[in-house]
């Protein structure tokens, strides 16, 4: 009996002891945390969708609080007055960013890039670019299988099943990128958002010769030129065969959508330019 309770003795003073220490150990090598960090992330979205580059909310509110330059730190589910009241109550700058939006660059729709094989197999998108180029001869095209629809978490996303193409509601896009980094065919961009949702791109990512992408595609781009000659803002470049529309160069004067001829680049939310008639020639000449 007398062994039993020196045994719980000991334990217990052996307990109290490692109590002891590990207070001491703790107190000794606390990290004191700002509260201003509880305050800051409170006024985050709470979408813990990585679009700002953190993993999430909490790590996003740290970084504000703990830098002093907290220019080239941005949340696009917030928005910019949302980082300005951060930054005011912070006593810091805000960083000054025009609303983005999420396009999705293919065109290529059922009627315009038919099938030439049958896929059996697991609907992901990064199964089926992982193994070939998809249902299509164009390797270059959306797959339709909705990885990004998955990825988003602001329902931003949908495969419309007629064309086989994912749209985009500008509305709900937040710009987080989740999208551009789920697409295995680099399809999305994060964009300049006009407002009424206005938009110009070019609505190809193939890098064929004009031949081979008519052979895939009948709306693909197959970098003619014509678009980037009646430009006057110098905003379309001629890369690897394949227009692009910097965004920050176009002012939505529409002409280069009349001069495609194959209507690979797409126009949001406003009315095609009319037809300049063919110029006639002179009854001298006739």
């Amino acid at each position: 009996m007398n062994t039993l309770v020196l045994t719980v003795l000991t334990l217990g003073v052996l307990g109290i002891l490692l109590a002891v220490i590990l207070y001491f150990v703790a107190q000794r090598f606390k990290v004191e945390e700002d509260p201003r960090i509880d305050d800051v992330e409170k006024m985050l979205p709470g979408a813990n969708c990585g679009g700002c580059g953190f993993a999430g909310c909490r790590a996003m509110s740290e970084a504000l609080v703990s830098r002093d330059n907290i220019e080239s730190l941005f949340c696009p589910v917030a928005g910019g007055d949302t980082m300005k009241s951060i930054a005011n109550f912070l006593g810091k700058v805000a960083p000054e960013k025009a609303p983005m939006v999420a396009t999705m660059r293919c065109g290529g729709s059922c009627d315009k890039r038919p099938k030439v094989n049958h896929y059996d197999g697991a609907l992901n998108c990064a199964v089926v670019n992982t193994f070939y180029v998809g249902e299509t001869a164009c390797a270059f095209g959306c797959i339709g299988y909705g990885d990004c629809v998955n990825a988003c978490k602001f329902g931003a996303l949908k495969v419309n099943p007629e064309t086989g193409l994912v749209e985009v509601d500008a509305d709900k896009c937040t710009a987080c990128g989740a999208c551009v980094k789920a697409c295995p065919k680099g399809l999305f961009e994060l964009r300049k958002k006009w407002p009424k949702n206005r938009a110009i791109y070019v609505a190809c990512r193939s890098k064929n010769r004009g031949a081979v992408v008519m052979k895939a595609c009948k709306s693909g781009c197959i970098g003619c030129g014509k678009c980037q000659k009646v430009c006057a803002f110098d905003a379309i470049t001629i890369d690897n065969f394949l227009a692009y529309i910097d965004p920050e160069k176009c002012k939505l004067c529409r002409k280069c959508v009349n001069e495609c001829p194959t209507g690979a680049i797409h126009i949001e939310n406003m009315e095609r330019l009319p037809k300049e008639p063919k110029p006639t020639k002179p009854e001298a000449e006739k």
